[in-house]
């Protein structure tokens, strides 16, 4: 439950399962949630070592660059949001949203592509919560930022 949440927050800690449970459901499970890997107990020390070195390489090559949009700027790692070099406070799923169509500039990104991003296959949203974090990222950031494509979805336009 722990790792889901961490994925569903977007959360990109890498992560290695340490238990004694080893029947391949349970594996599968653990990946299947979110881990990077998986080791079963009882486990060679120097081999935790190497799985671990081998995970914190990955991590570092998977760094996410910083996106940046006319004066918006997204920092993925840091998940932090700027506007004209001052900080914006954003709920975490005004971030994802705005991650997500900053990362694809040009293309419309339906809405179920962005509920999806937002609130996963199992989360129940209101049927106008998009409308409403589209709402509030303009007001914090500029109107012009997010341009509504009618009976599609959404899109920020290349820069």
């Amino acid at each position: 439950e722990v790792l889901r949440r961490l994925r569903a927050a977007a959360n990109p800690i890498p992560v290695l399962v340490l238990t004694a449970r080893d029947a391949t459901a349970d594996r599968i499970a653990g990946l299947d949630a979110g881990a990077d890997d998986y080791l079963v107990k009882p486990f060679d020390v120097d081999e935790l070592k190497a799985r671990i070195r081998a995970l914190l390489r990955r991590s570092v090559s998977r760094a996410e660059p910083v996106l940046n949009y006319r004066d918006v700027s997204l920092d993925p790692v840091a998940q932090q949001v700027s506007y004209r070099g001052q900080p914006v406070a954003l709920q975490r799923k005004e971030f994802l949203l705005l991650h997500e169509l900053l990362a694809q500039p040009g293309r419309v990104l339906t809405r179920d592509r962005l509920q999806q991003v937002l609130y996963g296959w199992d989360e129940e949203a209101e049927s106008n919560a998009l409308e409403v974090h589209i709402h509030h990222l303009r007001k914090k950031l500029f109107p012009e930022l997010i341009r509504t494509v009618r009976g599609v979805g959404y899109l920020v336009d290349k820069a």
